[in-house]
């Protein structure tokens, strides 16, 4: 059972700067809760044959922040909906955002702050020499992780996980590798309020700050809300 307490976090524990609610699981972060799910859920995947491990758990603000500022400041690629990279000098600074936030979340609104989303993937399906990229295609069909998706899908939710990037719904793209907790989970999103993630980004150096603070309703709703049911 969850008890009450571990369905609220504080303020800095939702937005990735601090880790109190977080055990050590195979060398990742995860909340505290969510581990005995996540290593039943291990064990059954590797009886059918999968040997199920983390791509990322727990991810800190300071890598979110990392990741964001180095996307926003041409450091690292900007990707299309279809992981194709785009010219980011032809964008916008609030095109620029959008076009991160379909694949990155901005620092402090990353589910994976929480410790109860994690990139999952089956090491034994990872053909030899091939390094796993965490793009759609490989979860399809004919992708090397397809197999290993038929049964994440059929089978985590008796764990109590689900996939609420399970389809494009025009905010975060299709992410089939990415599942979440959801007896925590559903009640974190909650707790991260559209003020607490002003708040959060007002006081730290986030590249594009002013566009997105002044957009930030309309990004909150389409990009962090806007997730697919159990």
């Amino acid at each position: 059972m969850i008890t009450t307490s571990a369905q609220q976090l504080t303020a800095g524990q939702l937005t990735g700067q601090n880790t109190d609610h977080l055990v050590s699981h195979q060398q990742h972060l995860l909340h505290r809760d969510m581990q005995p799910a996540f290593a039943a859920l291990q064990q059954a995947a590797q009886i059918a044959g999968f040997d199920l491990q983390l791509a990322s758990a727990f991810r800190p603000f300071e890598r979110q922040l990392l990741i964001w500022n180095n996307k926003f400041n041409g450091l690292r690629p900007l990707l299309d909906s279809n992981s194709q990279p785009l010219n980011a000098s032809t964008l916008s600074e609030l095109e620029k955002i959008e076009a991160i936030l379909r694949w990155s979340a901005l620092p402090g609104a990353s589910r994976h702050h929480w410790g109860t989303d994690v990139d999952v993937y089956a090491k034994n399906c990872l053909p030899a020499n091939t390094s796993l990229q965490l793009e759609p295609w490989e979860y399809q069909t004919n992708g090397h992780q397809a197999e290993f998706n038929q049964w994440l899908s059929a089978h985590m939710g008796e764990y109590g996980f689900y996939l609420p990037y399970a389809e494009d719904k025009g905010g975060v793209a299709l992410e089939p590798w990415h599942i979440s907790y959801h007896p925590i989970s559903q009640t974190l999103q909650q707790q991260l309020t559209l003020d607490l993630l002003y708040h959060t980004l007002s006081e730290n150096d986030v590249a594009g700050k002013s566009q997105i603070l002044k957009n930030l309703d309309s990004l909150y709703i389409r990009f962090i809300t806007n997730v697919c049911e159990v």
